[in-house]
């Protein structure tokens, strides 16, 4: 179980730290998603065990995707927030073998029940 928290409303400019609590440690990946309403769902950050990240383009140089493992909660620092980053946003987790699939296209097969951030200008 994935529990999402950290959301909310900011002005643009601001910061927001989202939290992603899972119940077990047992993934190998897990990252964060956001989808806009009508928009399809995108990747923004991914981390695995061995502490490799990737970022999607439009978050690099302003997010940060870390994790505690000693508390098995996964965390997305977001600064410089714009209005575009209005979204839900979802902790997903998996395991992938070798870790080949965790990426930002991954095909995650746990998910929290999101977030909501919005960011007005």
């Amino acid at each position: 179980q994935l529990v999402e928290s950290g959301g909310g409303s900011v002005q643009a400019g601001e910061s927001l730290r989202l939290s992603c609590a899972a119940s077990e440690s047992i993934y190998n990946c897990m990252g964060w998603f956001r989808q806009a309403p009508g928009e399809t769902r995108e990747g923004v950050a991914i981390i695995d065990t061995l502490d490799n990240v990737q970022y999607a383009n439009f978050v690099k140089g302003r997010f940060t995707i870390s994790e505690d493992d000693a508390k098995n909660t996964l965390y997305l620092q977001m600064d410089s927030l714009k209005p575009g980053d209005t979204a839900m946003y979802y902790c997903a987790a998996a395991w992938f073998p070798e870790l080949i699939g965790c990426d930002l296209k991954g095909s995650f097969g746990f998910w929290g029940q999101g977030t909501q951030v919005t960011v007005s200008s």
